[in-house]
């Protein structure tokens, strides 16, 4: 199959199994809510009655004084320990590379059935200058854009980052979640070339 590339006569020659994939959606939320959850610190913790400083002498007789109570650690008295107390804990969900790799494809082949999916020839500005960069994106599909270039291109990556809605990565940065969250994913070809040699 051929991507349209912006502004040539002649599309870009990609492979089928990477942008002409069916979409799987079970595949790709798996993939979305792990990467997600490999982010979390899932440092949270608090303290149950056991770990509470304090006393334990009974505060009062065990009939007589209407409820029973032990001492004040108890989770029913403000101050006390909590129930059901969190722990730190791993949110890591296991995924192989083969899942990975197809729910990249996945998504690419979606955004290209969709038409969110912009090819060019080349993009870059000869300066840091965020006021450039908004002058080139003139006449793009409005909200929210992801830039994806071949390698670290430093002088659009500081262009990019005053604005809120559009991010720029290179091929080894690009990841599901940013993918996912794009209204536009704008492409090199260098970097459409790369992205076959790693999902190939």
């Amino acid at each position: 199959m051929e991507l349209q590339v912006m502004g040539a006569k002649k599309g870009l020659a990609v492979s089928d199994a990477i942008f002409g994939r069916e979409f799987s959606e079970g595949l790709v939320h798996q993939v979305v809510v792990a990467y997600r959850n490999a982010g979390r610190s899932g440092t949270k913790a608090q303290k149950s009655r056991s770990d509470m400083s304090g006393t334990t002498k009974k505060f009062k007789a065990q009939k007589g004084g209407g409820a029973r109570h032990g001492d004040y650690r108890a989770p029913i008295f403000v101050g006390g320990g909590r129930t059901f107390a969190a722990r730190p804990r791993s949110f890591a969900q296991k995924v192989n590379k083969k899942m990975y790799r197809g729910a990249i494809q996945a998504i690419l082949s979606e955004l290209n059935r969709q038409g969110r999916l912009k090819v060019v020839e080349s993009f870059s500005v000869d300066k840091p200058s965020t006021k450039n960069l908004v002058e080139k994106l003139q006449g793009m599909d409005g909200g929210r854009m992801l830039i994806v270039t071949e390698n670290v291109d430093q002088n659009l990556y500081l262009a990019a980052r005053n604005l809120p809605h559009v991010a720029v990565v290179d091929v080894a940065a690009m990841d599901p979640v940013s993918l996912v969250d794009a209204a536009n994913v704008l492409m090199t070809v260098d970097s459409v070339k790369k992205i076959e040699e790693w999902l190939a």
